[in-house]
């Protein structure tokens, strides 16, 4: 199975309850993080092609290169995050930490 599937937002009657956070906040931190994993990527992509672009134009090859750092640390950052997320469940007991429970 997919760990990108859709969490389940519980509701009685059409009201949303409690729970329903558990779900939507699983279903948000997946949606973000796919989001983000896309929109770095396109960030590689178009450093890349400043940097095929750039013709020798010092100020244009010193965008690019910006561009690729910051891509290439954002990617860096958010590996990080969720391994620190993943390193504190580990930590605690609790190994899927992702996937908290509001009421037991």
């Amino acid at each position: 199975m997919s760990s990108f599937l859709l969490a389940q937002v519980t509701n009685v009657n059409g009201i949303a309850t409690l729970q329903g956070f558990e779900g939507i906040f699983a279903n948000t931190l997946a949606a973000l993080l796919g989001l983000g994993g896309i929109l770095l990527f396109a960030m590689l992509i178009w450093g890349g092609i400043q940097f095929i672009t750039s013709a020798g134009d010092p100020k244009a090859l010193e965008q690019a290169k910006k561009t690729l750092t910051y891509a290439i640390g954002g990617i860096v950052l958010v590996a990080l995050s969720y391994m620190f997320l993943r390193f504190v469940g580990v930590f605690t007991g609790q190994l899927n930490i992702l996937n908290f429970k509001i009421t037991q």
